[in-house]
């Protein structure tokens, strides 16, 4: 089972990986293949950030 602190620095790079992909997505108006594979990123950081980040606010609460 990965600890608490493990939690902790899993959420905070898939939210700084989230960041740096939202920042990408912004800038790819005039590129379309990066929009849409940014696109994609931010769905899968989304599911990841269900998995972990949900994980560790829930064993923050308790």
């Amino acid at each position: 089972m990965v600890d608490e602190a493990q939690f902790r620095k899993m959420a905070e790079m898939i939210t700084e990986m989230r960041r740096t992909a939202e920042g990408l997505h912004a800038m790819a108006d005039t590129f379309p293949a990066v929009k849409r594979n940014t696109s994609r990123m931010l769905a899968s950081l989304k599911m990841l950030s269900i998995n972990v980040c949900d994980l560790d606010d829930l064993a923050r609460t308790e």
